[in-house]
């Protein structure tokens, strides 16, 4: 009998007792190296009926297969790559192409639990049973097979990146109480989660330790992401085929490399791995990409996990499903488009073995990401953006959203709507009722919104309907379009905003803003801040919808505070003023714009 480590027991519980009582499907996350096999056989062990569990490529069947087998209990696999197809066995582990194109193996109704190892790779479509696909995917086909005959069958994933490149999360909630993925999310709920840095501070995984190149690197800078999130490889490959950086990165990992026991290097293309392939020593070295044979693969592997082979130079095929404890230098010579693959890519190293202390990380292509940075849901905004903390003035929850600092200070943040969860009392709740999904909701405080002229609601800012009253919102580009066609209306596209103290007719204090357009023309706003209500007036007409940081406890008590710390005000993108007598008046604000009309910040 195998010993379970503290954190995988508490995952195995946790499963069991969210299955007892629901038939939510769930997932597991747990770090590179952390043993999921492990966690899975355990589960296996324990469920009362058929039990089949599905991985992406053979290599990860057979490591579960062989971790469950460890038991001293037997197990079928069915796997074309492994030349075996048995389902007899209470237990089999499968490759999801070999199932889906074999259903009548699977067709009797006894299985009660399918458990999808690297289910981060399961597609969109398995969320949507309404609207099939011209062609679903293999996990679909598989999934609605098995529910055929059981529709009561549970459904564990498990990962260690949560996410999929360009979508974010894959779960709908969290058990520490906050929203991630979609509301639609085929996985609804994670009910176990071990965080990376807490694997290594307990000694089970080898310390990450990330060199930045300084001498040489490359500049991907100016790539943008395809459809899906991925860069296209011509575009990578004009930044990478004969740049003059990559012998002197090669001489530069060779240098690390020296007290190392096993090298990774991730190229970008094909191309620029066989340049670098190259410069390495050619008695130690191998080439891996997505046209090497399955036995010639498997050949170099096994000759690089022997220490025949010292550097492994692959392409996109390691990513996940590669098991060599003894890799303890990672170079990295690509970008990375997601915090995900990063997570991947590192986890090559972190994996515990004998005379290995740490795995040295060498990052030449200028990723951004952090290895034990949280995943944000929505993509990450052009520039300096890092992840901050906000904590919702409604229900308290800390939200992670993408925003930036001066110092401790969160003086920006791109969040639109809190992902706490809440009891019915609006009360953050967490755990087992969290992950339970029963009598919980998001809460509704909205950090930016929209509201709607009929009723008041505060909705999305992308929303096109209300969620209130259901009448349909006026949009940005049709209001801009009305006060254009307006003689009595002024329409800035606001280039810049300033604020200075000024006094009225009465010699008495006010706050200026002007709100000032590419053209030279303005609209202005007064407020005054004496008295408790002239200060109520001017958060609830300017400054909530200005604050870069909203939902942020500022209420500045003077002028001077609010000139003081106009740093944390951001502009319009449009204002929309009406003559009233000889003056004008705003009347209308558009902010987070998107539509056909350019703003003072776009090219063109």
């Amino acid at each position: 009998m195998v010993a379970l480590r503290p954190y995988q027991q508490e995952a195995v519980t946790r499963v069991v007792r969210h299955f007892r009582d629901s038939s939510e499907p769930a997932v597991v996350v747990l770090p590179t190296g952390s043993g999921k096999s492990l966690v899975i056989a355990e589960l296996a062990r324990l469920a009362r009926g058929r039990v089949l569990v599905l991985a992406h490529v053979r290599e990860l069947v057979e490591q579960n297969h062989a971790k469950y087998e460890a038991y001293g209990l037997r197990a079928d696999i069915f796997s074309a790559g492994l030349g075996r197809r048995e389902s007899e066995r209470q237990v089999v582990f499968g490759s999801v192409q070999s199932v889906v194109n074999h259903p009548g193996a699977f067709a009797d109704g006894a299985f009660t639990l399918l458990v999808i190892d690297e289910c981060h790779r399961v597609p969109p479509d398995v969320a949507d049973s309404e609207r099939k696909p011209a062609k679903p995917s293999s996990y679909r086909r598989v999934i609605d097979h098995l529910r055929a005959a059981n529709p009561n069958l549970k459904v564990l994933g498990l990962t260690a990146t949560p996410y999929r490149l360009g979508q974010g999360f894959i779960y709908y909630r969290h058990y520490h109480g906050m929203v991630c993925g979609p509301e639609s999310s085929f996985f609804r709920a994670c009910v176990f989660e071990q965080p990376l840095r807490v694997m290594v501070r307990q000694g089970y995984l080898a310390e990450p330790k990330r060199i930045d190149a300084t001498l040489a690197m490359y500049d991907f800078s100016r790539l943008e992401p395809k459809r899906g999130g991925r860069f296209a490889e011509e575009e990578l490959n004009r930044v990478v085929q004969g740049n003059r950086a990559t012998p002197r990165i090669v001489d530069d990992v060779l240098m690390h490399a020296r007290a190392r026991q096993g090298v990774m290097i991730f190229a970008a293309t094909v191309a620029h791995a066989e340049e670098i392939v190259g410069y390495l020593p050619g008695d130690t070295t191998a080439l891996i990409t997505g046209t090497t044979s399955g036995d010639e693969r498997e050949r170099l592997i096994s000759a690089f996990k022997t220490g025949a082979l010292k550097y492994l130079v692959n392409v996109s095929v390691l990513t996940t499903g590669f098991d060599a404890p003894h890799v303890d230098l990672i170079a990295i010579l690509r970008p990375t488009e997601s915090v995900g693959l990063y997570q991947q890519i590192a986890g090559r190293g972190l994996r515990l073995a004998a005379n290995k202390h740490d795995c040295l990380i060498l990052d030449y292509a200028g990723n951004p990401w952090d290895l034990y940075a949280p995943e944000i849901s929505t993509p990450k905004p052009p520039g300096d953006s890092e992840p901050v903390q906000v904590e919702c003035p409604q229900c308290g929850f800390a939200n992670i959203f993408w925003g930036k600092r001066d110092g401790e200070l969160v003086i920006e943040h791109y969040g639109r709507r809190c992902q706490g969860l809440v009891d019915a009392h609006g009360a953050h709740v967490s755990g087992e009722v969290a992950a339970s999904g029963e009598s919980v909701h998001q809460c509704d405080f909205r950090f930016r919104y929209k509201v709607c002229d009929q009723c008041g609601a505060e909705n999305d800012i992308a929303a096109r309907r209300c969620h209130g009253c259901q009448a349909l919102m006026v949009d940005a580009d049709d209001k801009l379009r009305d006060a254009l066609r307006l003689r009595d209306a002024r329409v800035l596209r606001v280039s810049g905003m300033t604020l200075e103290e000024t006094v009225n007719g009465r010699g008495l204090r006010r706050l200026k803003i002007t709100h000032h357009d590419e053209e030279g023309a303005t609209l202005e706003e007064w407020f005054a801040m004496e008295t408790p209500a002239q200060r109520r007036v001017f958060h609830a007409a300017f400054l909530r919808y200005h604050m870069r940081a909203p939902g942020l406890d500022w209420r500045p008590s003077s002028i001077d505070e609010v000139l003081e710390q106009q740093y944390r005000l951001r502009a319009a993108d449009f204002v929309i003023g009406r003559r009233v007598g000889r003056y004008w008046q705003v009347r209308d604000k558009l902010f987070d714009y998107e539509g056909r009309y350019r703003t003072a910040d776009s090219a063109g």
